[in-house]
């Protein structure tokens, strides 16, 4: 029978890099699939013109996402983790294989009824989001910031992988109905493939890595009952002696409740919200459709696309130097706001400027995305208990598809004036 045994510093960093590497991996399978359909926007604006697909499919996204995440959070004291991840990244392998599935059963034709199709798994991406990035991020906000902040970057990567894939298979194949659907099937093979490769290091891998197992074990010291079935995978049966003696010390497991740490954490939470609410009230849905026509060509929205992904998960390691991390709340507040004379500025760029001006817009909207999201995520934990910063790492990312959700409801404003 396993027990767990502290060893100080030893025991903390205990196959450190491996878990960061794995860390990376599960947030690169928590948005692969949903980016690989974002990423393939110019073949479902092919068979699907007059339905605004890389909008429409956010905007379904994100009603399902919030709504299932807000369960969840709030009912985040009594969820087994391990099976919340799971499941959700189960879900991510279904879906991805049965969006496979559905345009090799359709041959590629667009119409109403497979348009329907895809904004329902759309919606099945959203659910597995919210029970895999919230059950992820609160998991992870227990244990070192540098796992967390591998996750987040591998949130990134996703986005620039699929951008890089895409650039690849669009020269590969040429502009034409065929070439952009075996772009697309290429995609979603992959994603099915990644997503069943989560599955199987998060269930066997992930819970027998050294460091997670001391930090599990802590957070199950301090009172968390949502790690339980993580530490039997990981092989650890016997509870540590701080656990078995809660009788005798009931205060020591006493957590402040959502409410408390939502007062207490509401400038973390507005910034999460405002954050997002401006990336997506721009990204993709903007740069897909209303950048005019520029000598990149069809080119030019898939290399914006792409300037974005790759700025932002550059963002998300800069904070790993300490000396440029911001971690004032005063002064993320400041940077935050700032970032909204973003929307001006895009507006008259793509009205007046040229195409050097939007991709360093672009990137520039990718970098300060990825960078502020590591520093907020890092920063708020910092002097919780374990369970509570669990719950506060559920509350924070329900804020950020809240300004998800926020973002993609604006992008539609950019469409006043331009008709259907």
């Amino acid at each position: 029978m396993a027990h767990f045994d502290d060893n100080g510093p030893q025991a903390r960093l205990q196959g450190k890099f491996a878990a960061m590497v794995v860390c990376w991996l599960l947030g690169n399978g928590c948005l692969f699939s949903w980016n690989s359909m974002l990423t393939i926007e110019d073949y479902y604006g092919y068979l699907f013109p007059h339905y605004h697909p890389s909008r429409v499919l956010t905007l379904v996204y994100q009603p399902f996402a919030l709504g299932t995440l807000s369960i969840l959070a709030y009912n985040e004291a009594k969820i087994n983790t391990r099976q919340r991840n799971l499941f959700g990244y189960f879900l991510f392998f279904i879906s991805s294989l049965v969006v496979l599935i559905l345009d090799l059963a359709t041959s590629g034709k667009g119409g109403l009824g497979t348009f329907i199709g895809i904004c329902t798994l759309s919606g099945v991406f959203g659910i597995a989001d919210a029970h895999v990035q919230g059950g992820m991020v609160g998991d992870l906000s227990f244990m070192q910031p540098e796992l967390i902040q591998s996750f987040l970057a591998g949130l990134a990567a996703s986005g620039a992988l699929t951008s890089a894939l895409r650039l690849i298979t669009k020269a590969a194949f040429e502009n034409s109905k065929d070439g952009l659907r075996k772009g697309a099937i290429l995609f979603l093979t992959i994603s099915t493939i990644f997503e069943l490769l989560c599955v199987i290091l998060y269930a066997f891998a992930f819970p027998k890595l050294p460091i997670i197992k001391y930090y599990r074990s802590k957070a199950a010291s301090e009172g968390s009952k949502t790690v339980a079935a993580d530490l039997a995978a990981g092989g650890i049966q016997a509870l540590p002696k701080e656990l078995l003696q809660a009788e005798e010390d009931p205060k020591k497991h006493e957590r402040l409740g959502n409410k408390e740490l939502l007062l207490q954490n509401v400038d973390y939470a507005l910034d999460m919200f405002l954050i997002y609410a401006l990336t997506l009230s721009i990204f993709p849905g903007f740069l897909s459709e209303d950048t005019g026509s520029h000598s990149l060509g069809t080119w030019y929205a898939l290399v914006l696309i792409a300037m974005y992904n790759v700025w932002d998960l550059i963002g998300r390691y800069i904070p790993l130097l300490k000396f440029l991390k911001l971690e004032s709340r005063k002064g993320l507040v400041i940077a935050i706001l700032s970032r909204f004379l973003l929307v001006p500025a895009f507006y008259v760029t793509a009205k007046y400027g040229d195409q050097g001006w939007m991709i360093m817009l672009t990137s520039f909207l990718g970098l300060s995305n990825g960078y502020l999201t590591v520093c907020v995520l890092t920063s708020a934990p910092k002097g919780y208990k374990g369970p509570e910063q669990n719950a506060l790492g559920n509350l924070l990312v329900l804020f950020l598809l809240g300004g998800i959700f926020a973002g993609v409801t604006l992008d539609w404003l950019w469409l006043i004036g331009k008709g259907w």
